[in-house]
């Protein structure tokens, strides 16, 4: 085995936060089951002048000072998000823009120049991809510790205002230090994969026609108290190829659609759900068929593989997904084993496919009645229990920062750490267990291996009293930000990285400027 792994990990979330509370009273929904039934008290909101550039470049930047990293020895910044900022130009390429601005006066104009970056898109799962592929190459180095890898993600959790995915919305930036005899997690290679093309949540090249331009510009003056004459739309359409506005415009081709992204999805919440539940099942039993196969567990082992993990870190969209979702893996695990027994004492025996129609409605019906099956079992004491010891830790920093797309995974397993460090628990040379899940769909299931240098790691971060820092917003001012209206930085930058200007014509239409703000 490699021993190649996470060395430290660090995070940046925005300064702005709005509570669940004022969320519920906003959106007349009901504050108890957004917390005690999701398990969300907060989230975060990026102020005006941070990005997905900007947040995972500041938490780049704390990565290399707190280990006083020279940049010309990181090989490797690869970058999982789905909040890219362009569709060629990569997002970690105006990190490591940002990167040499900090660092070249101290380290040279070329500190970066050697430095092969990328980003890795598979919704929620592409830092994990990163990672894999990062470990990979770390590994491939030798052990003489030469190759450092950085693995960075960033992602704005963004929901269509008043949609039913609005509470669920989150953002940060973080970054992993991949290398040789890591201090904090050695990671085996051996990786549970399941992939299926589902279109459970996407972002699609959506196509707006001129008509539908032009009709809602015509609706909006005549909200203004504008007098509209009929036939209008189809008279300045006949006009448009001689128009300035076809010349100059979005429509300058000759076009009569343009395509327009949106960084909103297109979702289906209970599909979702249900994918996530199978892809990361699927997932789990490759790993076990491989760690069978590899020797590192039995089928004959008494002891449960997943009991066998201290804990386990999922990815969480919402704080309680790993809690409500689990239960498919823990009972898949424990159906032969007399354990079991117990369970089915106390909820009794799953739904029989056999009591239901052969016919896509009796197969609706069954998983209905088997979804009923897994809250019984979420309920019972042996799996409470399980969640309590295991899982349960690393939903504390979702609950607070709300859904961080490709990080999430890595938030929380921050949040495990460092309660565990609070706690002073026993964790050298123990197993962890981590589930990473993406629309689309795919899951990794893979193990870690703590350090007994753990503690050296985690006494750094402060994460949660950082946190404990931020500023709550208001209403106006969440949906002002929302919707891209809100002028100037609610808080103004200091000490980081901040979005200066959006080049609006020219050659450099688009391109995007940053500074350090001291």
């Amino acid at each position: 085995m490699t021993n190649v792994g996470i060395d430290d990990i660090a995070i940046h979330f925005p300064h702005l936060y709005l509570d669940m509370k004022d969320f519920a009273e906003m959106r007349g929904a009901d504050y108890g089951k957004l917390n005690k039934g999701l398990g969300l008290s907060a989230m975060s909101v990026p102020d005006f002048h941070e990005d997905t550039a900007t947040m995972g470049a500041n938490a780049v930047t704390r990565l290399i000072d707190r280990n006083g990293l020279d940049p010309s020895k990181i090989g490797r910044m690869y970058l999982g998000t789905e909040s890219a900022l362009d569709g060629a130009k990569p997002t970690a390429t105006y990190i490591l823009d940002m990167l040499t601005q900090r660092y070249g006066p101290r380290f040279g104009d070329d500190c970066f120049r050697n430095c092969d970056v990328v980003d890795m898109t598979f919704a929620c799962i592409g830092a994990v991809d990163a990672l894999h592929n990062t470990l990979d190459w770390v590994a491939r180095g030798g052990d003489d510790g030469e190759r450092i890898g950085i693995v960075v993600f960033s992602d704005n959790a963004k929901y269509d205002l008043e949609s039913a995915g609005e509470y669920t919305q989150g953002a940060g930036g973080g970054a992993l230090l991949i290398r040789y005899n890591p201090r904090l997690l050695t990671i085996p290679d051996r990786w549970g994969v399941s992939t299926s093309p589902v279109h459970d949540f996407f972002k699609p090249r959506r196509e707006v026609s001129i008509r539908s331009v032009i009709s809602h510009v015509m609706q909006l003056a005549k909200e203004t108290g504008a007098s509209m004459k009929e036939g209008l739309v189809d008279r300045m359409i006949r006009h448009l190829p001689e128009s300035t506005v076809r010349r100059l415009g979005i429509f300058s081709h000759g076009e009569h659609t343009v395509q327009v992204h949106r960084d909103e999805p297109v979702f289906d919440g209970q599909f979702s759900n249900q994918c996530y539940q199978d892809a990361v099942t699927e997932a789990f039993r490759d790993f076990r068929e491989k760690a069978v196969k590899d020797g590192r567990w039995s089928y004959d082992d008494p002891t449960v593989l997943t009991e066998d993990w201290k804990r386990i870190i999922m990815h969480l969209p919402y704080a309680f997904q790993a809690k409500r979702m689990f239960p498919a893996v823990f009972a898949y695990e424990r159906r032969e084993r007399a354990s079991w027994d117990d369970v089915e004492d106390e909820i009794g025996l799953p739904p029989s496919l056999d009591d239901f129609d052969e016919t896509p409605e009796g197969v609706i019906e069954h998983e209905k009645a088997m979804d009923a099956y897994r809250r019984a079992i979420s309920k019972t004491e042996a799996y409470r229990e399980f969640h309590a010891e295991r899982i349960e830790k690393g939903q504390r920093a979702s609950s607070l920062i709300g859904n961080q797309y490709t990080g999430s995974i890595f938030l929380a397993m921050m949040s495990t750490f460092e309660s565990d460090y609070e706690a002073d628990s026993l964790l050298e040379g123990n197993r962890f267990g981590l589930c990473g899940y993406g629309s689309g769909a795919k899951a990794k299931v893979f193990e870690g291996i703590v350090s007994d240098r753990w503690r050296e790691v985690v006494a750094s971060w402060n994460m949660f009293e950082r946190m404990a820092g931020r500023l709550a917003i208001d209403k106006v001012t969440y949906e002002a930000l929302h919707k891209g209206t809100y002028e100037g930085s609610v808080v103004m930058p200091r000490g980081e990285f901040a979005l200066v200007e959006v080049e609006e014509e020219g050659v450099r239409e688009g391109a995007r400027n940053y500074t350090w703000v001291e």
